[in-house]
């Protein structure tokens, strides 16, 4: 059994196909003009639009001709009542014109959800999707710390904490900015800071599980002088330090949970090394940023059970 699923955040055009063993992933981020940090709703769904045909291609190229028994997709960025953007509408009207001209069924998740999916398939902690844990979704719009428990096929994820304003990837991109760097900015920005030397840091006042990080950009920007090394270094620890704060605190609330970093601000090297001693989960970088993998596990998932009744 083959499922194809598709994901069109607002950063990233991914298409996917899982067969319950094997997974292969297709992904490519928007262009953004120098300068700018993201796109309009609009111009990022014209680009999905634009850009799924060509990464479809690329899978099949990839797995060959396949029978897809169901289509999913990432409907959302959230499963809770409201939340919506535009630019996941590209996705949702392929997978449906798609499941139609096919006869199969088309399985709708969030965003949030397939994050998480991913990160426990590539880390291989599925088991983690039948039991209460903890994740922390850390991407562009997103700085959330959430508490996820078994939703028949999928997941709840309820929110209790993160940042009260700004995300951690807007601050990375910020700080890209500053520095000239191009949109988005963690991997260049994570590369820098592993040259850093200086140690020093501006401590986020962390609120049981939440956080602000506006400060830590004022900071950053009052820092600057220049160098991009240690602007990056600084940047990045006084995130980091927040986020692990912010995780000890919730650990004490939640003793016998595990945590799963997911988004793509997880796959950074310095917050890797921070977490060493917390009960966490990070998976291969790859599945940390947007993609539709997470999405095509939970519609295998859901498919399989479907079967099954």
């Amino acid at each position: 059994m083959t499922v194809l699923a598709f994901d069109t955040s607002n950063y990233t055009t991914s298409v996917a196909a899982f067969d319950g063993a094997e997974a292969h992933n297709v992904s490519r981020l928007l262009d953004v003009e120098p300068g700018l940090l993201g796109l309009r709703q609009s111009d990022a769904l014209f680009s999905h639009i634009k850009r799924l045909p060509e990464l479809t291609d690329r899978l099949f190229s990839d797995i060959g001709a396949a029978k897809i028994d169901a289509v999913g997709v990432s409907a959302r960025p959230r499963a809770v009542e409201g939340s919506y953007m535009p630019c996941f509408l590209a996705g949702l009207s392929q997978a449906k014109v798609l499941g139609a001209a096919l006869g199969v069924p088309v399985y709708e998740f969030s965003h949030q959800q397939g994050h998480i999916a991913a990160s426990l398939w590539s880390s291989e902690r599925m088991e983690l999707m039948d039991r209460p844990h903890l994740a922390w979704h850390l991407s562009g719009g997103t700085t959330e710390l959430l508490l996820v428990t078994p939703e028949g096929v999928s997941v709840h994820a309820e929110k209790i904490g993160g940042t009260t304003d700004i995300s951690a990837g807007q601050l990375i991109d910020r700080t890209g900015k500053l520095l000239g760097l191009s949109f988005p900015a963690g991997k260049q920005l994570d590369a820098l800071s592993r040259e850093a030397t200086d140690r020093s840091f501006f401590r986020v006042r962390v609120n049981g599980t939440e956080f602000s990080l506006s400060g830590v950009q004022n900071k950053m920007e009052d820092y600057h002088c220049g160098n991009p090394t240690e602007t990056a270094g600084y940047a990045l620890r006084s995130l980091i330090g927040a986020i692990v704060a912010a995780t000890k605190n919730a650990l004490t609330e939640y003793p016998n949970c595990t945590v799963v970093f997911a988004g793509g601000v997880a796959s950074n090297t310095m917050l890797r090394e921070a977490c060493a001693d917390l009960p966490a989960i990070f998976c291969p970088p790859q599945y940390a940023t947007d993609n539709a993998l997470g999405t095509a596990v939970l519609t295998w998932r859901a498919h399989h059970a479907a079967g099954s009744i």
